[in-house]
């Protein structure tokens, strides 16, 4: 750390400020201390669709939801994004965004959902030749 670093440390009064990053805030402390999500049983994969239920839309004041519930709910306002979007559009750590959507999900704010694993979409033969079949109608 230069000499100018650690002289804006110490003038914002806080070893929790970065002069380059800007203030820090450990994982723990967005997640209550938490490392798995609540109780829901839902495991979020990197390609787990996230889906904003307009029905559970939480308040904007609601005091169970911190800021980084909101960003999440704002990233996904305008389109069904994958986990991993969501941890790069919020710039947090996948973890996080585990217990986040967590509780989000427990809260009724949103719903998850996963692509069809590739094993068991139709075979690609069997594709062509039902076209070729409706082809010759």
């Amino acid at each position: 750390m230069t000499e100018d670093t650690a002289d804006a440390s110490r003038e914002q009064g806080s070893q929790w400020y970065d002069g380059e990053a800007g203030p820090l805030v450990r994982p723990y402390a967005m997640t209550g201390g938490r490392t798995r999500p609540g109780p829901t049983g839902v495991r979020f994969d990197l390609i787990a669709l996230v889906t904003l239920d307009p029905g559970g839309l939480p308040a904007d004041g609601d005091p169970a939801l911190g800021p980084e519930h909101h960003t999440l709910v704002d990233l996904c306002r305008t389109e069904t994004q994958s986990v991993a979007e969501l941890a790069a559009g919020a710039d947090l750590a996948v973890g996080v965004i585990r217990v986040l959507l967590g509780d989000l999900l427990d809260l009724g704010c949103v719903t998850i959902s996963r692509p069809v694993p590739p094993a068991q979409l139709p075979d690609e033969r069997i594709l062509r030749e039902v076209i070729a079949g409706l082809r010759a109608l």
